[in-house]
């Protein structure tokens, strides 16, 4: 025999197709695994989907799981509510201090609702960049958008597309929590301060 035959004999035909078997494997699951790594980092990466158009029928009634800051509240179901036309100082922000009267705005909110069912309103904006849902929120018949201004805690934010009739009243609170000299209003430098 010469050495032709016994490199293509029958033992290296079948050490070649086992090698060509065990290659596709693992290319296969090389594959596989570079897929699913893939998905997985799109999934972080755009986080839980935002909500349908309004995820809750105007008026419906909510349970608080916890208040986030002295602007927004998470509810049990997971969805994110922003207070609309207020801001109230920063409490977790990645590139802004701490602001004591934002931890005093968020104490606020969460002495008033956390655990509590509140009743959602809407207006025509309805969800904010970060997909919060954008809401008017009430505990029995007190406004709390409206009760956060008057107690000091954020501004009338009039500069953003809702109703005329609530710009107005937030103003108004605005007004009431200046002269009680309320949150923000205590120092009278924050009065000359620009909006």
């Amino acid at each position: 025999m010469n050495g032709r035959h016994r490199q293509y004999g029958p033992v290296h035909v079948l050490r070649s197709t086992a090698a060509r078997i065990l290659h596709r494997r693992r290319v296969t699951w090389w594959f596989l695994l570079a897929l699913i790594v893939l998905t997985a980092s799109r999934l972080v990466r755009q986080g839980p989907a935002p909500p349908e158009r309004y995820p809750f029928e105007d008026g419906a009634v909510h349970r608080v799981q916890r208040v986030i800051d002295g602007d927004t509240l998470l509810l049990i179901d997971r969805t994110r509510v922003r207070l609309i036309g207020i801001n109230t100082p920063e409490t977790k922000h990645p590139d802004r201090p701490v602001s004591p009267l934002g931890l005093e705005a968020a104490d606020y909110l969460r002495g008033l609702v956390e655990g509590k069912d509140v009743r959602l309103t809407y207006d025509q904006e309805q969800l904010d960049q970060y997909d919060r849902v954008l809401a008017y929120v009430w505990l029995d018949q007190l406004l709390l958008n409206e009760a956060i201004i008057r107690a000091g805690f954020s501004r009338a934010q009039t500069r953003f597309p809702y109703r005329a009739e609530m710009k107005q009243r937030f103003r108004l609170a605005e007004q009431q929590a200046r002269e009680a000299r309320a949150g923000m209003w205590r120092d009278s430098a924050a009065e000359t301060a620009d909006r």
